[in-house]
């Protein structure tokens, strides 16, 4: 479910043609700057922040949340396990990966990830990142862990216990129906596919923060989703509507405009995949993709 920022939202008094307006595009790693504070400002967060257990699953946009709270640079691309590169879903090379990371009472812990999923309660914060949202809210993640990876590990116990799962995620990556998609998936079932093999995992009780939720949370501002996309550098991007009073939309238009130029990084070490023989069993994936030339260095 989306976040709700409904009582973060200013009014839209005066009347609509009162109000001021401005569009705003935001890039793909400009998005997770946007969301990783926006992360940060939710109250469930916060109060855990102060007391109790903070947990950081690995991920892109989690190592953004990561340099936001320690005010340190991270090794981003290293910063999760699977990945979406060089035209194909891959692995980081094991024994580069970082995380998870464990936060106690604010501060980094050595508590074990799992000890402290162990120890949580309602009150505390599993961040978790996804590959897929849908207009209801629900999450998709791509596993390639024949037991759901992350997600195997964490949701019952975030369930089971009513604890916060969060899910930064962006707008680019909205598709029509995370149940509907759930439906086609799943590691053992492809014949073919374009790199590594990947079930779907889909969630359906995440507090989702996307850009919308981010910049409401952040400055107060209405923000509409009204289109995505682009080219030479643009694409992935998201176009967002925002309206509100004067000062409102232009807090919220100025703190888009402090994230823009967010570097790039670039791919990290991958999992080199060979093309299985066309003798293999039924479901055992077919990987046409050749070896990343880093994964050979």
């Amino acid at each position: 479910m989306f976040y709700d920022t409904s009582h973060y939202r200013k009014s839209l008094e005066p009347v609509r043609d009162d109000r001021t307006h401005a569009l705003v595009n935001i890039l793909p790693r400009e998005s997770k700057r946007l969301i990783s504070k926006g992360v940060l400002a939710m109250p469930e967060v916060k109060r855990v922040l102060e007391k109790g257990w903070f947990v950081v699953s690995r991920g892109i946009t989690p190592s953004y949340i990561l340099e936001e709270l320690t005010e340190q640079e991270f090794d981003t691309a290293n910063c999760t396990a699977g990945i979406i590169t060089e035209g194909r879903m891959a692995s980081v090379l094991e024994e580069d990966r970082l995380g998870p990371w464990v936060f106690r009472d604010g501060q980094l812990d050595e508590t074990p990830a799992p000890q402290a999923l162990s120890e949580f309660t309602a009150y505390d914060v599993s961040i978790k990142g996804a590959n897929a949202v849908d207009p209801e809210g629900n999450i998709g993640v791509f596993a390639a862990d024949k037991a759901g990876g992350t997600v195997g590990g964490i949701w019952p116990t975030l369930t089971a216990r009513g604890a916060h799962w969060v899910a930064p995620v962006s707008l680019e990556r909205l598709i029509p129906s995370v149940i509907e998609a759930a439906k086609h998936c799943g590691n053992h079932l492809w014949d073919y596919t374009m790199g590594q093999s990947a079930g779907f995992m889909p969630v359906v009780n995440a507090q989702v923060i996307t850009e919308i939720q981010s910049l409401e949370l952040l400055t107060g501002v209405t923000a509409t989703h009204i289109g995505s996309g682009g080219v030479a550098g643009s694409e992935g991007a998201v176009m967002l509507a925002l309206e509100g009073d004067r000062e409102t939309v232009l807090e919220a238009f100025e703190l888009v405009e402090s994230i823009k130029g967010e570097p790039q990084f670039e791919s990290p070490r991958l999992v080199p995949y060979v093309r299985e023989p066309e003798t293999s069993p039924a479901h055992s994936c077919l990987l046409y993709t050749s070896p990343s030339p880093r994964a050979r260095g």
